[in-house]
């Protein structure tokens, strides 16, 4: 196992970490270093720009218009563009539904939707998970009925993330109800401006508008937007949640926010409390572990052999890493992380002018502590509950 990059590799990140520095907005990267709530238009711009370049979809193969880039590029560029301060690529759209389109879609449905997702232009939902239908994701019951060139679709997603936004919606929907429930599966693209198509909010626990209901009343679909066979859809669901087994760990994201933590403990005078930088030190240590168990699975692509089954091991300790860091930012600022504000996470919020006096003394990076510590809790529980989690790797990895 070689775990150190070649000059070639490292050449490849400084070309990246240059076109980054050039071309990401500072306001964004300002917003996302501290915290801060990022709008659409920030999300979709940075999307656009890698468009521009070909690099959001950075995972495509040139065949698709991608830049053929083998695991480690991947793994640079993910990297550099999170320490830069760059916000997160939506991953509905270039990282999961395009694989299962290249893969399992016809020439014509590949002509129709990539475009549009390799540009940052339209924007994709992801439709798995329902009421009852979480971790145990072959239990869908959205039903899609058959009526001549189309199907009637009629049901309930839920915890669609960013679902407010969409353009379009990859679904499992149940075409059959006979065998057993992975067997009568298909995968469905949905038009979410179609009739029928309501969305609502869910508002979470740090009073963001995130994730959303997503509800189909007798939706009319053309049956030429089903990829693949009818009933074929468990085969096609695997196949895109392939794609996330390094992606869910975060572990880019984590190495930014421990600087974040490192800044946060200078300027409110904790560094200099050795039980609170062993704290410190006890997370870079879990950091680096985790980047360990990713360059693992790279090696292993990289050399050619079979990667490693990890997926579950990756993102057990990667949600609670980030619950970690979230928590110890918390502590760092004492007392002046307890308010929970909502305002605080616009740019430009004003503080304690904001408040008349009320939280005296406290410095602009408190202010959206409390909303990152309550929006973290939700990470040992989407993908995969980690209970559920760790069933699998019990049953995989152990035997």
């Amino acid at each position: 196992m070689d775990l150190q990059f070649t000059p070639e590799e490292l050449a490849f990140r400084q070309e990246v970490r240059e076109w980054v520095a050039a071309h990401l907005p500072p306001d964004i990267s300002h917003k996302v270093h501290q915290g801060l709530r990022l709008s659409r238009d920030d999300m979709q711009s940075w999307a656009r720009i890698l468009g521009r370049k070909g690099w959001l979809g950075y995972a495509w193969p040139q065949a698709f218009g991608g830049p053929g880039w083998n695991a480690i590029q991947k793994h640079l560029f993910e990297e550099e563009c999170a320490l830069a301060g760059a916000p997160r690529i939506v991953p509905f759209g270039p990282v999961m539904v395009a694989p299962v389109i290249m893969t399992f879609g016809s020439p014509e449905q590949q002509a129709r939707f990539l475009p549009g997702i390799a540009s940052g232009d339209v924007w994709w939902s992801q439709g798995y998970s329902e009421p009852g239908s979480g971790s145990d994701l072959a239990s869908v019951k959205t039903r899609a009925e058959r009526d001549g060139d189309h199907y009637i679709v009629n049901g309930q997603k839920t915890w669609t993330t960013l679902g407010q936004y969409g353009d379009w919606i990859f679904c499992l929907v149940r075409t059959s109800t006979e065998g057993k429930p992975q067997t009568g599966i298909s995968f469905l693209l949905i038009d979410m401006k179609s009739p029928g198509v309501t969305v609502r909010p869910i508002i979470m626990l740090d009073g963001e508008h995130e994730v959303n209901e997503v509800f189909f009343d007798n939706v009319r679909v053309p049956a030429n937007n089903l990829i693949g066979e009818e009933n074929k859809g468990w085969t096609y669901a695997k196949h895109l949640l392939a794609h996330e087994r390094t992606n869910i760990a975060d572990v880019n994201r984590a190495k930014r926010e421990l600087e974040r933590l490192k800044r946060i403990a200078k300027a409110e005078g904790v560094w200099d409390d050795s039980r609170f930088r062993d704290q410190i030190a006890l997370l870079e240590v879990d950091i680096v572990a985790l980047e360990m168990m990713v360059l693992r699975v790279l090696s292993a692509e990289r050399s050619g052999k079979q990667s490693l089954d990890v997926a579950g091991l990756l993102k057990i300790r990667g949600s609670e890493i980030q619950q970690r860091y979230a928590e110890l930012m918390m502590q760092a600022a004492g007392p002046y992380a307890l308010p929970f504000i909502q305002e605080a996470m616009e740019a430009g919020w004003q503080g304690d002018a904001a408040l008349g006096g009320l939280w005296p003394g406290a410095a602009h990076h408190c202010a959206p502590l409390a909303s990152t510590y309550f929006n973290l809790r939700k990470t040992t529980i989407y993908g995969g509950s980690n209970e559920v989690q760790r069933n699998i790797v019990s049953q995989t990895v152990l035997g």
